[in-house]
């Protein structure tokens, strides 16, 4: 079925269509982001069970955003009379003046910006899904989870926890201009297990994750994962630390997507560009990578969690080619960033909800496939690692320097999986060492959106990444 738009955000169109031609008299741009977005959180383990309707991304809210005189300033609302419109303009223009006004008399350095474009477009965009969060039979669904918790308990004496964590969002968005009419509605779905192992007071842990722009149908995907997660956190518990060292590696798909989100995702969020924080800025039109190095960043990149129609700032999704065949080519941005950097949006402007500014940020960022097998790609290594596992990562846009935290690694010995397992595994490097090194990469992609990314220590977003197996060259420790 087609996820429906929300009936609220329709029942508050005409209004946010008033209200938007009230105030375009007094400025020089004017735009309403609505949104309404209902979802459904389900914890479950073995000491308890918990549900709510609060995910990262619920909110009901509106945001308005105006220009005037080169200053850009916003207001966010969730409460007003729809029969009054006039009354939520008027208050509405005092606030968004005064904050002008403050501008103006400190003089406050600002960005040079000119007038956002307004180009005519009426958009509406229903994706398909099996199951609405708000609809969901709660008790049928933590009954699943609890299934699933048993599974991962029961797979051997040494497993001490199973937690489940399934979350689904509904999201409904509306964008109105005076020339744009932009509605869209699709669900996102993505749930981990995550299976904890103990031994002589030493606790591993291992997990398995599903995600997608589908329905919390697909929760019970990981029934058929949890018992490999469970395995995994079995053997990690006889793992030792990697012997610090330079290696080949091959990277698993999930720790591709790290080193794609936390190599070229955050270095070339050109909202940094703008404030003179991130050398890629000085790199465009130069090799970073191999040949076989192509990068793509945009919602239109996969079905997965931020397969949006348009971003908060009503600039449609995009695909764009950041890297190809190892050459720099392009950087994402919001809508304000590009007008001051002279170029068009990309569909990255992004909000932790209506009431957070919106910046530039990832939505799919992944490595495009290759022709090479794995079995070839660890034939090919007389001595190093298979990567997989994504724990977490670190960029630094300025100098270029990466840090991936690996749950694990599988050594590989004159062409052959050993069986013997090293955890944790820290990556570090230069990024364009890192991606020049690349010399195979698998036929085959996997692109996974679980957790959030933030801008600095805040500003949460759902993101996704992902890519082939690749062979490279790194320093773990």
């Amino acid at each position: 079925m087609k996820a429906p738009f929300s009936t609220y955000l329709n029942s508050i169109s005409g209004a946010m269509k008033e209200l938007v031609g009230l105030l375009r008299p007094d400025y020089d741009y004017v735009s309403v982001l609505s949104t309404d977005s209902p979802g459904l959180t389900l914890l479950c383990s073995r000491s308890g069970r918990q549900a709510s309707h609060s995910t990262m991304t619920t909110e009901r809210g509106n945001v308005v955003r105006v220009c005037k005189d080169g200053l850009y300033s916003e207001y966010a609302f969730n409460d007003f009379d729809r029969e009054d419109i006039p009354a939520l303009a008027g208050r509405i223009r005092k606030e968004l003046d005064a904050q002008l006004e403050l501008l103006r008399l400190t003089g406050t350095e600002v960005y040079d910006t000119g007038v956002l474009a307004d180009e005519k477009k009426e958009l509406f965009v229903e994706k398909e899904t099996e199951v609405l969060p708000e609809n969901a039979d709660v008790r049928e669904m933590m009954e699943l989870l609890e299934e699933i918790t048993r599974k991962g308990l029961e797979t051997s004496d040494e497993i001490v926890e199973t937690i489940l964590r399934a979350q689904s969002t509904h999201i409904s968005k509306m964008f109105i201009t005076p020339n744009r009419y932009l509605r869209q509605s699709y669900v996102y779905s993505e749930a981990m297990a995550a299976v904890v192992a103990a031994r002589d007071g030493r606790n591993r842990m291992a997990y398995e994750v599903v995600s997608g722009c589908r329905g919390p149908e697909m929760f019970r995907g990981l029934l058929d994962k949890v018992d490999r997660a469970a395995d995994t956190a079995v053997k990690m518990l006889d793992a030792e630390p990697v012997p610090a060292g330079t290696y080949d590696i091959i990277t698993a798909p999930d720790v591709t997507g790290l080193i794609a989100h936390e190599a070229f995702g955050h270095g070339v969020e050109m909202d940094m560009f703008v404030k003179h924080r991130a050398i890629a800025a000085d790199h465009m039109g130069q090799p970073v990578g191999s040949d076989l190095v192509t990068m793509h960043e945009g919602a239109l990149c996969d079905e997965s969690v931020t397969a949006y129609a348009f971003d908060d700032e009503g600039t449609l999704a995009g695909d764009v080619t950041e890297i190809d065949h190892g050459i720099l080519k392009a950087g994402i941005c919001d809508a304000l960033a590009a007008e001051r950097l002279g170029i068009r949006p990309t569909g990255n402007g992004k909000r932790q909800n209506f009431a957070h500014k919106a910046y530039t940020r990832m939505t799919n960022t992944v490595f495009d496939s290759g022709s090479d097998s794995l079995e070839d790609m660890i034939a090919s290594i007389e001595h190093g690692y298979l990567l997989q596992g994504m724990d977490s990562g670190m960029e630094d846009p300025k100098h270029w320097g990466i840090q991936c935290i690996v749950s694990r690694g599988y050594e590989i010995l004159n062409g052959r999986l050993t069986g013997k397992m090293v955890a944790p595994v820290v990556l570090t490097g230069f990024v364009p060492d890192l991606l020049k090194s690349v010399t195979m990469a698998s036929a085959d992609r996997v692109i996974e959106g679980n957790g959030g990314c933030g801008k600095g220590h805040k500003e949460w977003v759902k993101v996704a990444d992902g890519g082939p197996y690749l062979k490279a060259r790194a320093r773990l420790g």
